[in-house]
């Protein structure tokens, strides 16, 4: 045997003999995970629970509406003590209700995004924490000082503006046929309701923008964009999903508001002018009249709720679809 062979034998035996000594075989070591599972199938069921109680809560309501509208959905006109079956009645009191929430969402929603892009981006923090605080705040406003507010400030403020749309934009048939002498119109209870909504809008989309990923937007701005150019390229996609669903949450607060409207609106006929007395909302309809209601008036109104209940359902399912069709969008992107 060589002398080579021999100091190769001699290396192979020291290296088997530190394999050995270094890497010892593994312990057989079981975790006692008992307690982990224990504490998820808790969670799990807790979470299973609270999902079958909000069900079993909305069938119930469900299922008491139906219940109770049924008289008052097949009555007769002279049933109801009208001229109109509940069709007829509850048709003016949709479309005012969905005309109220449009006019909120249209004017809010530009705003609402526009202070919590401002907030998030653009103003200094020592300015940019108590106007957060401040928008919050309106949050926290009872809806009935939101109504006496409207109906005794802001509604009769409007009255001159009134005036110079009815003479101005008259041929708009909106702002046609005269205008309110109180300022106590639709278009009056749908700025209220913008004002309501605004700290809805405002305060989810500023969390929205907060969490854009730094590195996307530090990526924008070294190849050279504006800082409108990086919000566009990296805040907006970045929060488009929520927006939406930020924007929906607050029609599902115009829809169902009751009090503001209440006593902001005089109610009275359908009109096609948003500037004069007349029209109503489904909440406000309720509000108003449920106290004294009996019989198959009452009957009328929990069916009129019952409608409302149906058109909340309904813009509900519609914002999940968009949430999802954008959240897929984004992803495609």
């Amino acid at each position: 045997m060589s002398q080579t062979e021999t100091r190769g034998d001699a290396v192979a035996q020291t290296t088997d003999t530190e394999r050995t000594t270094v890497d010892p075989p593994a312990a057989d070591v079981r975790l006692d995970d008992s307690s982990g599972q224990f504490g998820d199938k808790l969670f799990s069921g807790v979470s299973l629970a609270a999902g079958i109680v909000i069900l079993l809560v909305l069938a119930g309501v469900a299922a008491f509406l139906v219940r109770d509208a049924i008289p008052a959905v097949t009555a007769s006109p002279e049933d109801l003590n009208r001229d109109t079956t509940f069709w007829g009645y509850v048709g003016p009191l949709v479309i005012g209700s969905v005309i109220a929430s449009l006019i909120a969402i249209v004017v809010a929603t530009p705003i609402g995004i526009g202070i919590a892009l401002f907030i998030s981006h653009y103003a200094p923090k020592r300015l940019a924490q108590p106007l957060g605080y401040v928008i919050d705040l309106l949050a926290a406003i009872p809806s009935v000082v939101y109504g006496a507010w409207g109906a005794l400030v802001f509604g009769p403020a409007l009255v001159p503006a009134f005036a110079w749309l009815s003479a101005n934009a008259g041929f708009i048939p909106i702002f046609a046929g005269g205008y309110s002498q109180t300022g106590r119109t639709l278009l009056t209870a749908g700025l209220v309701l913008a004002v309501m909504v605004l700290p809805i809008i405002t305060s989810l989309c500023r969390e929205l923008f907060l969490q854009t990923p730094k590195l996307h937007e530090e990526a924008a701005l070294a190849l050279g964009a504006t800082r409108w150019e990086m919000v566009k390229a990296a805040v907006f996609p970045f929060a488009r999903a929520g927006i939406v669903s930020s924007v929906m949450l607050g029609l599902g607060r115009a829809l169902g508001e009751t009090m503001a409207v209440a006593l902001v609106l005089s109610p009275g006929p359908l009109t096609a002018s948003l500037i004069n007395t007349g029209n109503s909302t489904i909440p406000a309809e309720i509000a108003l009249g449920f106290s004294e209601a009996f019989g198959i008036r009452r009957s009328e109104l929990i069916a009129a709720g019952l409608v409302l209940f149906v058109i909340t359902l309904l813009v509900n399912m519609i914002a999940r679809a968009v949430v999802a069709r954008y959240k897929d969008f984004s992803g495609a992107n």
